[in-house]
């Protein structure tokens, strides 16, 4: 369990607080998976007693602070921060000194009641045929092969179920003569081409999951021309996807990638005001919703993923079994692959950076403090899922 105090200056409402008072009525009204019930138990009891911690003690003064352990769940709005410093850490070495270019990938609306149903499967599948989509652009348009990182999300501002991929792909890509291809500036590949490859690599895969029985349980193909009628309707749809210009610089492509990385589906600081009846959030543009405090949680649970599930991914010369190739691609932009940042920091070293608070020091005096460990309290088991 990492230690990871609160940072000063923390947000006025936090949506633990939410779980802990209307978790029952949503139990009561809606019920639970496990995993969502593990989500709300680990959101509860982050950075409380429960999950122990350590007391800090000034040698000098005296001056006394409990500093309890975050739960590290990564649908947690408060254990992100560190987790992306960290992972921005680990990414240095291997992100190629090129322009990027930032791609999102959106399924078309009829679609997400069978990724709500399934969205294992069904995510499995958004990745594979986005990421074969940039890939076969790649090894046609520019005879090449891009270095690509996607991650998903499945939200809008106002927490509503829009699962989508962004994608960081290298503005070029390397050729088998181990030289660099680059890519048009303005733009990495038409949208338009983008969309209908989508459409169709998407299709295919949606055609292969129902041969093979995996989309078994959805309601809606109980009717065995259901699936027939549903895929004839897909092509009429808009499939969207949205490219911005490329952007360059090894670290603002990690900074940039990171906040997509390790985003929740609402940060406590997008909550403008929480009563015992009303949850209000900032969604976009100054706009705010308002929601009760159960429709507010039903929303951010509709973002739960499955266990295990892994929601950034890297393809191509990124991909983990292309460490000889990403190397050749290195050594023809000419940066040595192994200068990177030097040793990894401590958890204490990314707080000092993101906070400007060294939790080495006393608050009150500066003088060197002692972490004397606080054991966990109050520990129990996960939720037993209830009846729909």
């Amino acid at each position: 369990m990492a230690e990871c105090p609160a940072s000063a200056g923390r947000p006025r409402f936090d949506i633990a607080d939410i779980v802990r008072a209307h978790r029952a009525q949503l139990e009561r009204e809606q019920g639970l998976s496990v995993a969502e019930g593990r989500v709300l138990s680990a959101i509860e009891r982050c950075r409380t007693a429960a999950l122990g911690g350590h007391l800090d003690v000034c040698r000098s003064c005296g001056h006394e602070r409990p500093a309890y352990n975050s739960c590290r769940n990564r649908h947690c709005p408060k254990c992100q921060a560190l987790a992306q410093e960290r992972w921005i850490a680990a990414r240095t070495e291997r992100l190629l000194p090129v322009r990027h270019f930032h791609v999102v990938f959106t399924l078309p609306s009829e679609l997400r009641g069978l990724c709500r149903r399934l969205p294992r499967p069904l995510f499995d599948a958004l990745f594979r045929a986005a990421s074969e989509t940039l890939l076969e652009l790649g090894r046609t348009r520019l005879v090449a092969t891009l270095g690509v990182t996607m991650v998903l999300h499945t939200w809008t501002r106002d927490l509503r179920f829009h699962p989508h991929v962004h994608a960081i792909v290298t503005a070029g890509g390397l050729r088998e003569d181990a030289s660099w291809a680059v890519s048009n500036g303005k733009y990495l590949f038409p949208v338009a081409v983008m969309g209908r490859l989508l459409r169709g690599k998407m299709m295919a895969q949606l055609h292969r999951l129902h041969a093979q029985g995996k989309l078994r349980g959805y309601d809606e193909f109980e009717d065995p021309e259901a699936f027939g009628r549903f895929m004839a309707g897909l092509p009429r749809r808009p499939w969207l996807v949205y490219a911005k210009k490329p952007f360059g610089g090894a670290e603002h492509v990690l900074r940039y990638l990171g906040r997509y990385t390790h985003r929740v589906a609402i940060a406590n600081s997008r909550l403008v005001n929480v009563t015992a009846r009303a949850v209000t959030f900032r969604t976009k543009n100054g706009a705010t919703a308002t929601l009760t405090p159960v429709e507010f949680l039903g929303r951010f649970l509709h973002h739960v993923l499955p266990d295990g599930f892994k929601k950034i991914r890297h393809y191509g010369l990124y991909a983990a079994s292309s460490d000889e190739r990403l190397a050749m691609a290195h050594r023809e932009l000419n940066r040595d692959r192994v200068a990177c940042l030097g040793a990894t920091p401590s958890w204490h070293e990314h707080l000092r950076h993101l906070t400007g608070r060294d939790v080495d020091r006393c608050a009150a005096c500066g003088g060197l403090v002692e972490h004397i460990p606080l054991p966990a309290i109050g520990a129990r088991a996960p939720p037993t899922p209830l009846a729909a």
